[in-house]
């Protein structure tokens, strides 16, 4: 018995020595390791959302120096048009106050010729019409930018409000097909006259461009299932567009499945640019306000 005794007494004066001798700084560092198992505080948070823009249009499209003003509802597009298609999606990367988005819109639109009409080129040239078609648009906005959280506020039960301000870039890509087979009858009246004949008018062109962006984005969670966003933006300052714009508000509503963050989206989206190049034949651009409901769904990991 005392000799086991002795044993674990001579046991305990060695790692008491060894402590001793082991230089504090070491000590410290291992202290100061961080535990591999502890979730990163600012962990990398993400989310998808695919959705669905309910635009309406309204202003005017430039192409071959020919101007046509549309002006069309969601509703008149669903109805009347015979090329109507979509893609849209937005993602969002955040670690800490900072974090990346990227925005894409796709759309093919035809409007009918109640949604469209050629200006005159002439003074005194009156025009009439009956034609079935008389623009179909492709565009295609992408956006890519930067965010940083400027403040926030906290309140009670996980609540906060917070401002962010963010700047970026809106690529423009937009083709335009103006066409005209229709019967027209023209007078002009300086000179008396008045024709009535079968003709048919095609010009395409397509338009690319960049917008640099700022804004700010307002953040407000009411519970840890529901946000309100508020966004405004505005670019070009007359390096792409002479003058582009946004306004956006969307509520959401998150439910958890399997530990995926699941979120309806409704809300409601304008964008206006104002763009033009080239002069006579050459000229192309457009002067649109694109705006409508927004519905979707976001993926949060």
């Amino acid at each position: 018995m005392l000799s086991a005794a002795a044993v674990v007494c001579a046991a305990n004066l060695a790692v008491a020595a060894d402590e001793a001798a082991t230089p504090a700084s070491t000590l410290a560092a291992d202290q100061a390791q961080p535990d591999p198992a502890a979730p990163d505080p600012e962990a990398w948070r993400l989310s998808w959302t695919g959705y669905g823009w309910l635009m309406s249009v309204a202003g005017n499209v430039t192409t071959r120096g020919q101007t046509v003003d549309v002006n069309a509802s969601f509703i008149d597009l669903l109805q009347k048009s015979d090329s109507m298609t979509a893609f849209m999606s937005y993602f969002e990367a955040n670690k800490g106050p900072a974090g990346l988005y990227a925005d894409l819109v796709w759309t093919k639109l035809g409007f009918a010729r109640s949604m469209a009409s050629y200006r005159n080129p002439l003074p005194g040239l009156q025009l009439s019409v009956t034609a079935n078609a008389a623009l179909v648009t492709e565009m295609t906005i992408a956006e890519i930018g930067g965010l940083y959280e400027l403040h926030r506020w906290p309140g009670s039960a996980g609540s906060f409000t917070a401002v962010d301000a963010l700047a970026g870039f809106r690529y423009w890509n937009m083709s335009a097909s103006a066409s005209v087979d229709a019967l027209a009858t023209a007078t002009y009246t300086p000179l008396g006259i008045g024709a009535s004949r079968q003709f048919g008018v095609s010009l395409s062109n397509t338009t690319q461009w960049v917008d640099p962006l700022i804004g700010l984005r307002l953040r407000h969670r009411f519970t840890p299932h529901q946000d309100i966003l508020v966004r405004g933006d505005i670019g070009g300052f007359g390096l792409g567009s002479q003058i582009t714009w946004q306004a956006l508000a969307v509520y959401s509503y998150e439910w958890k499945v399997d530990g995926l963050g699941l979120a309806a989206v409704l809300g409601y989206r304008a964008l206006g640019a104002n763009y033009g190049t080239g002069s006579g034949f050459d000229a192309a651009g457009m002067n649109l306000v694109l705006h409508g409901p927004v519905v979707g769904l976001t993926f949060r990991f």
